[in-house]
């Protein structure tokens, strides 16, 4: 913690126990505690001094905030536990690597670039509407589409009452009775690209989420999980650098990821903001995941 006084949920958040919004339902809940008494609301101010506790433990030390990409697979919920019994993300990551949060969601049935951080003051931060990062994403759909509706949807779509903002959609091919659709968006609503698509009569049978912001998917493997770089994080995020990362850390389902091909977010110290960007276009370009 911090020398001054702060807010219990952000310090709670910041310890990477879960995310600000998730601490302030434990206190809610009763379940965290101040020098051994009940917290009763998240306004409460926590000094360094002070011991706080969650369920009875205390929170682990600080460390340096650090983020890694990770490919998920369909058929994992983004969840540290889910009341159906279903797999979760978290039950597939190396044992080796801290606890982590994720940055927004993936849903049951998308794949692709999820964020991962120990940081939740950092996933709150990322989340968060102000930032404006441009979510991309390749989307299969069943139909035709149509490009003055797809163009329409630039100017926000209203659909069951809920309003969405400006989507940038661009056709990559028809395939028959299928579509390939490159989608940009900066909101990311819950299963927003899903609803959309089905207003315009077009249900999706495939999503796969290949940038967050300036982090790129790249050839990352599937279920695999990648570290990025601290040079990255100081370039795009004005975080610190965090420790370098172990390899055993890179292990997922027994084996490591493989080394980022170039065109990668995780990139060499070397890189620079402007080399990102070009390499990141070239990989868009290269590296399209085959359709199925």
């Amino acid at each position: 913690m911090s020398g001054d006084s702060e807010r219990i949920a952000k310090v709670i958040a910041r310890a990477g126990i879960c995310s600000r919004r998730d601490a302030e339902k434990l206190i809610v809940e009763g379940r965290v505690t101040i020098n051994g008494r009940k917290v009763e609301t998240p306004a409460t101010l926590v000094a360094a001094s002070d011991t706080v506790t969650v369920d009875g433990k205390p929170l682990p030390a600080l460390e340096p905030a650090r983020l890694w990409r990770y490919n998920k697979p369909i058929g994992l919920v983004t969840s540290h536990r889910d009341e159906q019994g279903r797999p979760t993300v978290f039950e597939r990551l190396p044992a080796t690597l801290p606890r982590v949060i994720s940055v927004g969601r993936l849903d049951l049935n998308s794949e692709g670039l999820l964020l991962l951080t120990n940081d939740g003051e950092l996933a709150r931060r990322l989340e968060h509407p102000s930032q404006g990062w441009l979510r991309r994403y390749r989307v299969r759909v069943h139909g035709a589409p149509d490009p003055v509706k797809l163009a329409a949807l630039e100017k926000g779509v209203t659909v069951e009452g809920v309003a969405y903002g400006s989507i940038r959609i661009a056709l990559e091919r028809q395939q028959g009775a299928n579509a390939w659709l490159s989608v940009s968006l900066r909101e990311g609503k819950n299963r927003e690209i899903r609803r959309v698509m089905e207003h315009l009569g077009l249900p999706v049978s495939r999503l796969i989420r290949v940038a967050y912001g300036p982090f790129q998917l790249g050839q990352l493997e599937e279920g695999t999980v990648d570290e990025i770089p601290g040079k990255i994080m100081r370039e795009q995020l004005g975080k610190d650098a965090p420790p370098p990362p172990r390899r055993a850390e890179a292990k997922a389902k027994g084996k490591l990821a493989a080394p980022p091909p170039k065109g990668t977010l995780s990139l060499p110290e070397s890189s620079n903001t402007g080399r990102v960007a070009r390499i990141a276009r070239a990989t868009r370009r290269a590296h399209k995941p085959e359709p199925s």
